[in-house]
């Protein structure tokens, strides 16, 4: 009998590592900070004590803003909700319509992730606090025959501006923010 010598070079390796779908792609860092920060899409609500005409919910707009009665436009996307809730308290201070406004907000509707490629049902699935990318993808009817279900590659928008997104790698473990662009890869074999 005949024995064969299948060693493959390192060299062929790190060729073949490259052919994969998204193999050469980074590792996405996970969030730095734990403040969650407003973007496009989030809907708040508005809580003013004492003042039901102005409390209601509102959306992001795309530009970032939120118009909010009697305060008028105000910019929203980046800041907390703490920090946009005094934004408002300034504002309603600021423009003598309340002495001593009480203002908190909170968060009422988190911006849709969206998750695309080797999945049942790709498309915008509503945004949970803790979802992972296997949560994602059981949203989407799970991954296809065809699906690297090792890995995918995220897309994650910081702000308003579309050169402020950041592409990486991500494992079925790994922590989504709102706004995410999940795209599971095919498997070439």
């Amino acid at each position: 009998m005949t024995r064969f010598n299948l060693a493959i070079p390192a060299s062929v390796l790190f060729v073949l590592a490259g052919c994969t779908p998204g193999g050469n792609l980074a590792m996405l860092p996970p969030a730095a900070d734990q403040n969650y920060h407003l973007g496009a899409g989030d809907q708040i609500r508005v809580i003013t004590y004492d003042e039901p005409q102005l409390t209601n919910t509102f959306t992001v707009a795309a530009d970032g803003s939120v118009s909010i009665p009697l305060v008028g436009s105000l910019p929203a996307s980046g800041l907390t909700t703490n920090q946009l809730a005094g934004a408002i308290t300034a504002s309603l201070t600021n423009s003598k319509l309340l002495s001593q406004p009480s203002v908190s907000v909170e968060i009422a509707a988190y911006r849709p992730i969206s998750v695309l490629g080797e999945v049942n049902h790709p498309g915008q699935y509503p945004y949970e606090p803790g979802m992972t990318t296997l949560d994602a993808v059981a949203l989407a009817g799970g991954f296809t025959y065809r699906a690297v279900t090792d890995y995918a590659n995220d897309q994650r928008s910081k702000g308003t501006g579309a050169g402020q997104a950041t592409e990486g790698r991500i494992e079925p473990g790994s922590v989504l923010e709102p706004g995410d662009v999940v795209t599971i890869y095919e498997r070439y074999f």
